[in-house]
């Protein structure tokens, strides 16, 4: 790990976390290709990163959603699934399924079909909602239970949310918010957790990656949630479904 490691996984994760696309997933394949072995600080890093993507949520959002009252709640209703089911299961998380190419190879091929048949079947409706703050909370917690099964590598937090929120009746503008919002507090839960069992094993050195991660993925991810929320306007998410399959099928055949 080095440097350029750290600017390279930086960039990745602040392209891929908000897309429906596993940004987790990214970061192991990326380590494949650099040949780095998925060692524990590494594993911590690709968690630990993410902050500075969530980190640009807060900066876009902080004052339209995260001071009003109605959507916290709604926030906080859908992150609970996730927080019980994510704790309950760190161990297996960190040490099964995180750095497992096979895993996320068939979460992504996997999810990719399941986002284009979702898109066919229940894509967008006029009658769909259309706020944050008409979302029920019975909605919010399917949605945060939707989400919960992005702790297997591949299947990403966002396109989890996503299906959820098409499902279950919400425009993409409102269900992609949404999903920003809500990844405020898993991912920071996500970080902290995985900082407080891990931090007392880093080097100095290790903290500059980790430093240097953060701020390429919030400098990064500020152009990659406007670059969504701009792209959303005139498209659905078909193409990011034959993008993960085509990622899928590219490892497979040749790794």
């Amino acid at each position: 790990m080095d440097l350029i490691y750290s600017v390279i996984f930086g960039i990745v994760e602040g392209f891929t976390e908000f897309l429906p696309v596993s940004s987790t997933g990214h970061l192991i394949l990326t380590a494949k290709i650099l040949n780095l072995q998925q060692t524990n600080f590494l594993k911590s890093f690709e968690i630990a990163i993410q902050l500075g993507a969530i980190a640009a949520v807060v900066v876009l959002y902080g004052r339209r959603f995260l001071k009003d009252a109605e959507v916290i709640k709604r926030i906080i209703t859908a992150f609970i699934p996730t927080a019980v089911i994510g704790l309950s299961a760190y161990g297996f998380i960190k040490n099964s399924l995180l750095g497992n190419d096979n895993v996320v190879i068939w979460s992504l091929m996997i999810g990719g079909i399941i986002l284009i048949i979702f898109e066919v079947l229940f894509g967008e409706k006029d009658d769909s909602l259309d706020e944050i703050k008409k979302i029920s909370y019975k909605q919010s917690f399917f949605i945060g239970v939707f989400q919960s099964l992005a702790i297997i590598p591949g299947v990403s937090r966002a396109a989890a949310t996503i299906v959820g929120g098409l499902l279950l009746g919400l425009r993409r503008k409102t269900i992609v918010e949404f999903s920003f919002l809500l990844a405020v507090p898993t991912m920071l839960a996500a970080t902290s957790l995985d900082l407080y069992k891990n931090i007392h094993s880093f080097s100095l050195d290790q903290f500059t990656f980790l430093a240097v991660g953060f701020i390429t993925s919030f400098v990064v991810a500020v152009f990659a949630i406007k670059f969504l929320l701009k792209y959303i306007k005139n498209h659905n998410f078909v193409i990011f479904g034959i993008y993960r399959i085509l990622i899928a099928l590219t490892f497979l055949l040749f790794s």
